[in-house]
């Protein structure tokens, strides 16, 4: 239940999510949360997604953002898809075993509670792990 988008700045990751995001809006039957690095996509997105800018909640690290996405599906079971754009950028980190350990914890939480997650990653797919390409 994750898709990962992953490709160099400027390759049309963001176009693609935007255009992933505005569909669900119109397609899927839960709430649709959208997760990013700040807010560049407040104009490009449908009004009814929940655009959430990370900087202000500092999630720095995986386990913050664990936590940060279980204490979101905790208080409010309707969410059915959750996009998340430049992973790696938002923690602050490089792509690498802690980035496909995260996305397989991701696979598996939405695998229990009906959530799909759409991620994107702002490097070369050469980058990505054995575990991740599973994802791509």
């Amino acid at each position: 239940m994750v898709r990962l988008i992953m490709g160099v700045k400027g390759s049309g990751k963001t176009k693609q999510l935007i255009e992933l995001i505005n569909n669900a809006a119109k397609d899927e039957p839960g709430n649709v949360v959208c997760i990013e690095a700040n807010r560049n996509m407040t104009y490009d997105i449908h009004y009814h997604i929940r655009l959430i800018d990370a900087q202000e909640y500092k999630l720095n690290s995986y386990d913050l953002f664990r936590g940060f996405i279980s204490g979101l599906y905790a208080g409010n079971y309707d969410i059915s898809h959750v996009f998340i754009d430049n992973l790696c950028k938002t923690v602050g980190q490089e792509v690498g075993g802690d980035t496909e350990a995260f996305l397989n914890w991701l696979d598996a939480f939405g695998e229990k509670n009906n959530i799909k997650f759409t991620v994107t990653i702002s490097a070369d797919t050469s980058l990505a792990t054995e575990g991740m390409r599973k994802f791509l």
